[in-house]
This record gives structure tokens, sequence and C-alpha cells, in this order.
């Protein structure tokens, strides 16, 4: 893990912090898996929400200069997936994240706090 991808996270944090996201969970996952060394999980109440939670997250990135490797959904979609290589930003609707619970499927990562970023 390095120190990019913290910086990812904590901007990625922010940004759907700043939209209202609900539930955000960050997982570190560089230990249990080559795909990324942080799943950050969120989920907001309806589809406007979730689209203005996945263009702050892809604002907050891009300024900082990290651009999106790809985007899975779109805005009448109830998950999305950004994929920055090093994090991968999952944007829920709340049945949705019930209903997928990443957070068991990955539970051999380490959930981190926020604030030790």
């Amino acid at each position: 893990m390095n120190q990019t991808s913290k910086e990812m996270a904590k901007l990625a944090y922010d940004a759907l912090a700043d939209k209202k996201a609900e539930n955000i969970q960050i997982i570190d996952i560089s230990e249990v898996s080559v795909i990324a060394d942080y799943f950050i999980i969120a989920d907001g109440s309806n589809p406007n929400q979730l689209q203005a939670m996945q263009d702050a997250v892809d604002e907050a990135l891009y300024k900082a200069g990290y651009k999106v490797k790809q985007v899975e959904g779109n805005q009448r979609s109830s998950w999305i997936l950004m994929d920055y290589n090093d994090i991968v930003v999952h944007i829920f609707s709340k049945d949705d994240r019930l209903f997928y619970d990443l957070e068991r499927v990955w539970r051999d990562g380490k959930q981190i706090d926020p604030q030790t970023l």
C-alpha cells in the first residue's frame, strides 16, 4: 500500500461525506487482494443523490490529478462502481447495499477509521 492510495481514499471519503452519503466504510483490502488497496462503500437515499455522490468523488479526485480507470453504472443505476486502480468506490442505493453486503464479502479486509488516513 502506498501514500497515494491513502490520499485517494481520504479525498473520496470527504467528497462522499460532503454529499451526505450514509454509512461510509473504508476497507483496507491490500493484504487480501491485488484488486486495489481500499474499497470505499457508501449509500444514498435516491438516484439524484447517488449521481451527486459520483460527481463529487470524480471531481475531487480529478482535481488532485487522479483519473478514473472505469465506471460501471449510470444515472439509473442503484450501484455505481468507480475504479481508480488503487481504490474502488462503491455507491449504492440502501436496498442494493444490504443485498450485496460487500462488507461481509470483504470481511478479511481491515475496517479503517477515516481519521487515520
